[in-house]
Order: structure tokens, then C-alpha cells, then sequence
């Protein structure tokens, strides 16, 4: 009888931690989602565009793969800059907010104090204060621990953004012939436009296929438009 209890509990247990994970709010992944996936995403289609630009007027492999790594790197340090002062502002009205709630609980406690001192014990009260005081400290110290931090936001976005780049960089870097060059680049850009999105969309659970193709057609978009307009301008003697 006592091991059949037993069994019970550790199903109920069992099925009370997969409700759990069942109802895991996928949201909370988005921050370094946006960082990591997004990141790489953005540094693999803007590198990719500017050296298919620079290949639709100049077929040398110098030009082409000096134009990449001044992508590259531009846009690490946009991606960083532009991080580290979106989350720091984000930083600075949690911090606000969390100085708020602690000034009027403190308040609130002054004012629950002199209500009840002529009721209370003076040596009961001030354990009950003692003890509601280690309390708020903890929860402030872990709304604390859960903020943003605009230094690793800022290095993920840098560093997410660089490995994007690299993949039209390395695929263009060893291929002296021309023609070669440019599908190489558009291949590599392909399959890791459809991995990039494909990571994205499995671990934020939203369509996979959908995901895929958005991402996909969007950086074939932005390369194609780079490309024409490049060629369109360099041929009209400018």
C-alpha cells in the first residue's frame, strides 16, 4: 500500500513538472534570441550585400574581400554601440522603478509601525522589522541578479554579428575565379540564411518553414537589391 502511495506521488510529481515545462513562457528567450540569431543574421546579410555590391563593379577578389572585413567590422561595433546604449537605458528605468517600489514599501512599513506599536511588544516588533527588512533585501537583490547587463548584451551582439560576416568571407576568400566567387558567396549565404533561421524559429517555437523562408528571401532581397543598384550606377559612368 505504501509503495503504491508512493508511485502515485512521483506521477503526480512527474506530470506537475511537465505542466510546467509545458507552459514555459518562450518569451523570456528573446533578449539573447535578439543578440545571438537576429545578430548573426544581420552581419551575414549586410557583409554578404556589400561585397556582392562591390563584386557587381569590380571583380577583383582584394576588392571584394577588403569591402567584407570593412563590414565586419563597422557593423560589430554599430551592433555593440547600439546594444550596450539600448539595454543601459533599459538598465537605468529598471533600476528607477525597482528605487520606487522599495521607497513606498518602506513607507508603507513606517506607517503599518506606528499604527501598532501601542499593541505590539517593543522586542516582538522589532524582530517582525528585522525580518520583513531581510525579506525585501532578498527580493530586491534578485529582481537585481534578473536585469540586463549592457556590457554582455553589447559583446554578444559584436561577437553574434562577426560570425555572420565571416561565412560570405570565407566562402569568397580562396576563389580567384569571378563567376565562382559570386555563387560561392550567394551558396553560403543560402544555406546559412536557412540554418539561421531554421535555429531561431526551433528554439523560440515559432514555424520552422515559415521562419526559414522569411529569412531566406529577405537576405536574397537585400543582396539583390544591393547587387542591381551597384551595377546600375557603375555601368552609367558615376
Amino acid at each position: 500500500m505504501a509503495s503504491f502511495s508512493s508511485s502515485a506521488t512521483l506521477d503526480v510529481e512527474q506530470q506537475q513538472h511537465q505542466l510546467e515545462a509545458d507552459e514555459f513562457d518562450y518569451s523570456k528567450r528573446s533578449q539573447w534570441l535578439r543578440a545571438a540569431v537576429l545578430g548573426a543574421n544581420d552581419g551575414l546579410v549586410s557583409t554578404a550585400s556589400l561585397m556582392m555590391g562591390i563584386g557587381a563593379v569590380k571583380q577583383d577578389i582584394k576588392s571584394m574581400i577588403l569591402t567584407g572585413f570593412a563590414g565586419l567590422v563597422a557593423g560589430a561595433g554599430s551592433m555593440a554601440i547600439g546594444e550596450f546604449v539600448s539595454v543601459y537605458s533599459q538598465l537605468e528605468i529598471e533600476l528607477a522603478q525597482l528605487k520606487r517600489i522599495s521607497h513606498s514599501k518602506r513607507k508603507t512599513r513606517t506607517l503599518h509601525d506606528d499604527q501598532s506599536s501601542s499593541t505590539h511588544d517593543a522586542a516582538a516588533q522589532q524582530q517582525a522589522d528585522e525580518e520583513e527588512e531581510e525579506e525585501g533585501e532578498e527580493v530586491e537583490y534578485e529582481k537585481q541578479a534578473g536585469l540586463p547587463n549592457p556590457v554582455q548584451a553589447a559583446a554578444a551582439s559584436a561577437m553574434a554579428f562577426s560570425v555572420g560576416a565571416m561565412v560570405p568571407l570565407l566562402a569568397a576568400s580562396f576563389i580567384r575565379d569571378y563567376k565562382i566567387r559570386i555563387g560561392a558567396v550567394v551558396v553560403a549565404v543560402t544555406f546559412a540564411l536557412m540554418v539561421f533561421g531554421w535555429v531561431g524559429a526551433y528554439l523560440g517555437k515559432a514555424p520552422v518553414v515559415r521562419s526559414a523562408l522569411r529569412v531566406l528571401l529577405g537576405g536574397w532581397l537585400a543582396m539583390s537589391i544591393t547587387y542591381g543598384l551597384t551595377k546600375l550606377i557603375g555601368s552609367s559612368g558615376f
